[in-house]
């Protein structure tokens, strides 16, 4: 093979190679790290239309969330601190099982602690409620949780 024809073949490969990592570097960025916002404008008038919230209960929903998702933010970057020190652990030459062992309970208890505020400000949600805006509130959360699961297949897809 002449040599301009491989480096032709390299600097292709190697455009390739960053437009790749670029491209799964964004799609990583976009997953973990963007919040949604749940209650954005756009968002507050839908549930304010599913629901059928009064102005009262809108304000108060609204209120709720505010102080719900400051909770549940400053949790979700105590894990993103922990999991940083877990890679860290399992880089060492000797990792330390101990350490990791204990990393990965504090992981867990951090989520625990995320699930009983999500289950306790729901049941605060509902107390908002009337019984058929109950009915429709736990209707979006089973759609909710229903396509989050079905749209979970790990890392290499379906069946992996």
């Amino acid at each position: 093979m002449k040599n301009s024809t491989l480096k032709f073949l390299l600097l292709t490969s190697l455009i390739l190679n960053i437009a790749v990592l670029g491209s799964v570097g964004y799609s990583y960025y976009q997953h973990s790290f963007r919040k949604p916002a749940p209650f954005e404008p756009g968002r507050r008038a839908f549930l304010v239309k599913e629901l059928s919230l009064n102005p009262g209960q809108a304000d108060l929903l609204i209120k709720n969330q505010q102080s719900f998702h400051l909770q549940i933010d400053t949790i979700r970057q105590q894990i993103l601190l922990k999991r940083i020190t877990l890679l860290n652990l399992m880089k060492s030459d000797k990792p330390d099982t101990t350490k990791i062992d204990q990393t990965i309970s504090d992981i867990g208890d951090m989520q625990e602690d995320i699930q009983k505020k999500i289950v306790a400000h729901i049941i605060e949600v509902k107390a908002m409620l009337n019984k058929d805006q109950q009915k429709k509130f736990f209707g979006l959360i089973e759609t909710i949780i229903t396509k989050r699961e079905n749209g979970r297949h790990g890392p290499h897809g379906p069946g992996h």
